[in-house]
């Protein structure tokens, strides 16, 4: 097996110029065309014979001619002779179908799993999962990344954590921010929620103490705002005092940014990069983290055959 060999669809190529510049690759171009009849055709413009082939493309709106950006890359390699090939979906846009609770629905996050797989991929990279049960809906090996160390990092290099504690919006979530409370010596707590449709919830209580406490609020992603908001006027009838969020996936669809910007007493919003933020939808009062770094290690000990779990292992 050759080297590494990376490219990128249309979704995010900063992300992926970026990973490269870690790596000391240059990143191979792809060409992507869209005829009359609104198909789209790919072609990878570098060889990919016998190499250790990466793909980096998140599911980021529009979705779905980013999933078919991917599969076509996928299969273009396949045939191509690429040595290995990975699918590296840094947000991974079906986690969200992840069981059938509702009659006669599609189980998707597992038949978008099934085409990654039929289109040539050998392995995944991906991150935060919504649904973690999702990983093993693949039947190829999957690397599960998490961006705990880069979000702690983040707050225990701003300081002012003495009288700070974490917040779950949902019990769902409780087992990472008891993670990320571990990493920065925090207390938790978490809400109790229940969606009520794809843009409503409702939280009815909150589990902990967070009276006269400075708050983070950590979450997957935010995606139209909704629990955002309401966990936040949760916190506030109950006394919470400085309140921050953080979330690894900052989607900010519909009307998540106007929602955002209205909290006048939200001090900050941090995100990572796994999906493009454009100049539109960053408020002021948002800090835009880079996981390059993490995804540019992860793909090099992939290729050298080293453990990825062992990069979460250590302190911040």
């Amino acid at each position: 097996m050759r080297g590494i060999t990376v490219f990128s669809g249309s979704a995010h190529p900063e992300l992926a110029e970026e990973i490269c510049k870690y790596l000391g690759r240059p990143l191979s171009p792809v060409e992507i065309r869209r005829f009359s009849n609104d198909c789209i055709q790919v072609q990878l413009l570098t060889s990919c014979r016998e190499a250790d082939v990466f793909f980096i493309q998140p599911l980021s709106p529009p979705v779905h001619e980013h999933l078919m950006e991917l599969l076509q890359m996928l299969d273009a390699a396949r045939g191509s002779a690429a040595a290995r090939i990975t699918a590296v979906i840094p947000h991974y846009a079906y986690a969200r179908s992840d069981k059938k609770d509702a009659p006669r629905i599609s189980i998707a996050g597992r038949l978008v799993a099934d085409l990654i797989k039929t289109a040539g991929a050998d392995r995944v990279i991906t991150m935060t999962l919504h649904a973690p049960q999702v990983h093993g809906f693949f039947s190829i090996p999957v690397d599960h990344l998490n961006a705990l160390n880069v979000l702690a990092r983040y707050f225990k290099e701003r300081g002012g954590l003495e009288n700070t504690v974490v917040v779950s919006p949902d019990l769902g979530n409780a087992k990472s921010a008891a993670q990320f409370a571990r990493l920065l010596k925090l207390p938790v707590a978490a809400g109790s929620k229940q969606r009520l449709a794809d843009d409503r919830v409702r939280i009815e209580t909150i589990v902990g103490d967070v009276e006269g406490k400075d708050v983070i609020v950590l979450d997957d992603e935010i995606a139209n705002g909704g629990t955002i908001i309401e966990i936040l006027d949760r916190l506030r009838e109950r006394g919470a005092r400085r309140l921050s969020v953080a979330c690894t996936h900052g989607l900010f669809t519909g009307p998540a940014i106007e929602r955002l910007r209205a909290q006048t007493d939200l001090e900050e919003i941090v995100v990572t990069n796994t999906v493009p933020i454009p100049p539109h939808k960053r408020l002021p009062n948002m800090v835009v983290l880079s996981i390059a770094p993490l995804l540019a290690e992860a793909i090099r000990r992939t290729h050298n055959g080293e453990s990825i779990s062992s990069m979460f292992t250590e302190e911040i």
